[in-house]
């Protein structure tokens, strides 16, 4: 048994994990079952979604159900052949300070009862609390997670180890390096619920970098209680490859509709904006009229299958390289999860340290949101820690990016070139290096031009005023970074090229270089080649 990864994106991954029960895919959603009320059986998830693994709680089991589920398994008791984990009462103690089970006695019954992914009893954390009592809690459970190699006795489960610390992020990444040095096969980040409930997901953020950051990389991630599918992409793109949610049901039994972007009240919908088997069939109004226990069963069934219908939506994000723009538009499905996404900048250096160099497709940059995804960070990475201009380049022209497009096509800049090697020689030549700047990326050498992703993007024109700024940023970074001996622009008569020709004009002031800017409406004309030829003539004399 073991997880293998197959396809990255972000933090993101798909895998394969096995069991006992069989190989389950990563990420995945693990509904979570009460076998004393099931509004819809495992069996039928299975059927009707392809859900092949599900969570229980063996403590719950046990008070309800004792030896029989011990005699039977937990396979038959839900009636589920596929994966089954169980969690171990930790929840009842974040909620009622206790259970009536100790560490020892609940890692034996979940052997018992055979669960395939088994989780020791241990002690959350939770929300708000002291910093001496976050270490106890931590602690304790290192304590519990070490005894269990001397209590268990099957070898086939693959067992949880939980990471502790709640808010207090040094203690969160303490007990990752303690319990990833632990035989455990599976991680879980522990006390993240009441946080999820408050919406401080940019707090979730932090929590989960904090563990991810400090267990191995090659054991999956469970985070418990992920709750709405409309943060299902943010988690995966943490790391996340399992988490578990009892929403579909919770929300249902309070006439609660779920959509990719969040919940709506049954009595307030005058349309059912889905076509799933049970929205396709019937109207708010009929849901409305149906016995509670019919209409809790129907939108059980609804709310599975928007989660899974995002499970899928993610994965196949993740296959095309597109997981970060399916969150940017998940982003704004609240303005807490906005502030999450934001919150990433803070870690766009392990993004890109873990993101793939090349992806299958294209990407598309919206707006200053995509500034943080890791293709642009590791551009402005590369091109100040491992790029040189060509041997003897000694003045820098800038030209507009998007006159490149598709650069295949574009020969703009060997008509320059050629220009200049007729009037000014073949050493004017090799002294000119002609970049392209524009958004997000700012400076692009023409050199590099068609390494991925330099000629494999779309940008939205014009842009926003964060991302011209940082552009801009960009442009003056490199210009200080790489002492060219002079400078020229040229650009078109919009914002963006003005504001790089005053930027590149009071820098190069500041340096103490030549700079001449050129603004055309036209493109590259003869009357503006003929121009750029002598600024360059100009330079050379000076």
């Amino acid at each position: 048994m073991g997880f293998e990864v197959k396809e990255r994106d972000l933090l993101g991954r798909i895998g394969r994990l096995e069991t006992k029960s069989g190989t389950i895919e990563t990420p995945i959603l693990l509904p979570v079952i009460n076998p004393a009320k099931m509004t819809v059986e495992p069996k039928e998830m299975m059927e009707r979604f392809g859900c092949k693994a599900v969570i229980t709680n063996a403590y719950i089991v046990k008070k309800n159900l004792g030896d029989e589920a011990a005699e039977r398994g937990i396979h038959s008791i839900l009636d589920f052949p596929m994966v089954i984990m169980t969690d171990s009462g930790a929840y009842q103690i974040l909620l009622y300070g206790r259970v009536e089970t100790d560490p020892e006695e609940i890692i034996l019954y979940q052997e018992e009862i055979g669960s395939d992914i088994a989780t020791i009893l241990d002690v959350p954390t939770g929300w708000r609390v002291t910093e001496e009592h976050a270490r106890y809690t931590v602690e304790e459970t290192i304590r519990r997670a070490e005894a269990l190699k001397e209590i268990k006795r099957r070898e086939d489960i693959l067992w949880v180890g939980p990471v502790q610390g709640g808010q207090h992020l040094e203690l969160v990444a303490y007990s990752a390096r303690r319990m990833g040095s632990l035989p455990f096969q599976i991680h879980a980040l522990g006390s993240p619920t009441p946080v999820m409930e408050r919406y401080l997901f940019d707090v979730l953020v932090d929590m989960v970098m904090a563990a991810k950051g400090n267990l191995p990389p090659d054991r999956p991630l469970h985070l418990f209680g992920a709750g709405h599918p409309f943060m299902f992409a943010l988690i995966v793109a943490l790391g996340c490859d399992l988490f578990d949610s009892a929403a579909y049901s919770l929300y249902a039994r309070s006439d609660r509709y779920m959509t990719e972007r969040g919940t709506i009240r049954l009595a307030k919908l005058d349309y059912l904006p889905c076509s799933c088997p049970v929205c396709s069939k019937r109207s708010p109004k009929d849901l409305s009229e149906m016995p509670k226990s019919e209409r809790e069963r129907e939108l059980s069934l609804h709310n599975l299958y928007v989660c899974f219908s995002e499970m899928r939506r993610i994965k196949q994000a993740i296959l095309e390289g597109r997981l970060w723009e399916h969150l940017e538009v998940r982003a704004h499905s609240h303005p807490s999860l906005l502030q999450a996404v934001r919150h990433l900048k803070r870690y766009s250096e392990h993004l890109v340290r873990h993101s793939p160099v090349t992806k299958r497709s294209g990407l598309f940059f919206y707006g200053d949101l995509s500034l943080i995804r890791p293709e642009v960070v590791r551009h402005r990475m590369r091109l100040l820690e491992r790029y040189s201009p060509p041997e003897g380049a000694r003045i820098l022209v800038l030209l507009p990016e998007f006159w490149m497009n598709p650069p295949r096509r574009s020969r703009r800049h060997e008509v320059l070139a050629r220009s200049v090697r007729e009037e000014l020689g073949e050493e004017a030549v090799w002294s000119l290096h002609i970049c392209l700047y524009g958004v997000p990326f700012g400076v692009i050498p023409l050199e590099i031009r068609e390494v991925y992703p330099l000629s494999q993007y779309e940008v939205a024109l014009p842009p926003d005023l964060e991302t011209e700024t940082y552009a801009v940023e960009r442009i003056v970074e490199y210009i200080e970074r790489m002492k060219y001996e002079g400078v020229i622009a040229v650009w078109e008569d919009c914002g963006f090229g003005r504001r790089v020709a005053e930027a590149c004009n009071g820098l190069c002031a500041s340096l103490g270089i030549p700079f001449k800017g050129f603004q055309t409406t036209r493109g590259l004309t003869k009357g503006l080649v003929k121009s750029v030829v002598s600024a360059l003539a100009s330079f050379k004399k000076g």
